[in-house]
């Protein structure tokens, strides 16, 4: 396997740097693995395609406003800072820009908000770990200062719209510092019609990390780390979804993000399907087979990237580049605020 294998080419205009005018406007490609069959429908359609034999599973992380700004206390050197993931209360592991002179024990101030933040450990990928006083006003900075990370390849500064359009309807629980793209599309109106047939829902919770969006830098990409996320299944939903495969229902994953965290569910409970919270760096990529996952909606991902092999190995290799190549002919938008996918 090669990284080339995963590559295909992408008009630089068909990078979506806006959400469609409404959540359900996008456009809905639908691949059939039985039939092979490839039809272009709007995401408004998605119920067409789904029925009471279905179940849905949809990650309800939510963005954080985790771009903060600020000054360094002695010097009043600015810096840029992503908050990742709270290791615990008030400790982060973090990116800073610059970088150079951001040693430990520098401490960092955020303009008039009574906050302060220590730097502690630097680690080999040039993250680190912050230690914030007092603890418990993290949250509180970055509602009050902080911006939502937008995908580097969006090639903007985030708006006003961006604030409710980068989250899904559904989100609950803060932890990500992306979006689940694949939730972006779906209104309470597909929600309640999905409901209205019979299509059950269960609510699962992995928080997407930014290395959702590093690239792989090795030409054998199982030789790839990808980095760990956390993942929770609570005890109502994991017997729900029990109850629901034991009857014979398809699960139907919204996004990568909701396979990656019911994959390495059944895989860390060697299939016994318990609660669990935990953390997952599981690598999917083909030939992979997959254990809970029936049905897939998706967007489109980037070339030579984890999410591509993912789905991959959903539905094969060359079928999803022929398909990825038939979305460019057809003008489908593309990445996170782009068109959708749904493979049967």
């Amino acid at each position: 396997m090669k990284l080339t294998d995963f590559d295909y080419h992408l008009p630089e205009e068909q990078i979506a740097r806006y959400p469609a005018q409404e959540r359900d406007h996008s456009r809905l490609l639908v691949y059939g693995r039985n039939t092979d069959q490839i039809r272009h429908k709007k995401f408004y359609d998605i119920a067409d395609f789904l029925n009471e034999d279905d179940f849905l599973v949809i990650n309800t992380t939510r963005v954080m406003k985790a771009r903060l700004f600020g000054k360094k206390a002695r010097t009043g050197g600015k810096f840029e800072l992503l908050l990742l993931r709270e290791l615990e209360e008030g400790v982060w592991d973090s990116l800073v820009k610059p970088g150079r002179g951001m040693n430990p024990g520098i401490e960092l101030s955020f303009g008039d908000f009574p906050i302060t933040a220590e730097v502690g450990e630097v680690h080999a990928d040039g993250s680190r770990t912050l230690k914030f006083d007092p603890p418990e006003k993290v949250h509180d900075l970055m509602e009050d200062q902080g911006k939502i990370p937008l995908p580097p390849y969006i090639q903007r500064q985030p708006e006003e719209s961006d604030y409710e359009r980068y989250q899904t309807v559904y989100n609950h629980y803060r932890g990500s510092v992306a979006a689940p793209t694949a939730g972006l599309h779906f209104t309470p109106e597909i929600l309640e019609k999905l409901k209205s047939k019979g299509i059950e829902i269960a609510e699962i919770i992995l928080d997407i990390g930014w290395g959702t969006f590093q690239p792989v830098r090795v030409d054998d990409p199982r030789r790839h780390q990808i980095e760990s996320e956390k993942y929770r299944i609570e005890p109502e939903t994991a017997l729900k979804i029990k109850q629901l495969r034991e009857k014979g229902k398809n699960l139907v994953a919204v996004g990568t993000t909701s396979v990656r965290a019911l994959e390495s569910w059944y895989g860390h409970t060697d299939g016994r399907l318990e609660p669990i919270s935990r953390d997952t760096d599981l690598f999917i990529y083909p030939p992979y087979r997959f254990k809970l996952v029936d049905k897939l909606i998706t967007n489109f991902h980037l070339p030579k990237s984890t999410l591509l092999m993912l789905v991959s190995a959903f539905a094969g290799r060359e079928n999803i580049l022929r398909i990825y190549n038939e979305a460019v002919a057809e003008g489908y938008r593309f990445f996170s605020y782009g068109d959708s996918m749904m493979i049967l």
